[in-house]
């Protein structure tokens, strides 16, 4: 379980590379929610995140824990959790949502239909039926050809 850090020991998240290893509360203002190739979600606090230095991640196994992260965008958040070091860069995992505080609206749950593996047009608003499979016509079998000759 997290330990209990008050709002006033936030740090702003341009100085959470100073405190690696630590276990903190970094606050900021999320930019954008970026969903990766395997289905990982990530917090994005600057408009290019390759330069950004602090960044959230939520693996694909934690949304459930988490619930929909894309109703963050544009919003003041509070992450607790212990900041790490990846490429170069600090983090927080963000494994439940009891890590979030701050001027954020409810996170509802994610949907249970949702699929972060799935490719091309989705919304999680939207439901649209699979297409019936197309039959194919029996074959029917044709009467032999009597070639004249008998089996006698």
């Amino acid at each position: 379980m997290l330990t209990s850090i008050a709002a006033a020991d936030c740090i702003p998240f341009s100085e959470a590379g100073k405190h690696i290893g630590e276990e903190r509360c970094i606050t900021g203002k999320v930019f954008n929610v970026q969903q990766g190739v395997g289905g990982d979600h990530y917090l994005d606090f600057c408009s290019d995140y390759r330069v950004c230095p602090f960044t959230v991640v939520i693996f694909r196994g934690d949304l459930k824990h988490v619930g929909d992260v894309r109703s963050l965008k544009g919003s003041v958040v509070e992450i607790h959790g212990p900041v790490k070091e990846y490429d170069g860069r600090a983090e927080i995992v963000l494994r439940e949502s009891s890590q979030l505080t701050g001027d954020l609206p409810h996170i509802p749950p994610m949907p249970k239909n949702y699929d972060v593996e799935k490719k091309g047009r989705y919304s999680a608003g939207r439901l649209s039926f699979p297409k019936a499979a197309r039959k194919t016509p029996r074959k029917t079998q044709t009467r032999p050809i009597p070639t004249g000759e008998t089996d006698d």
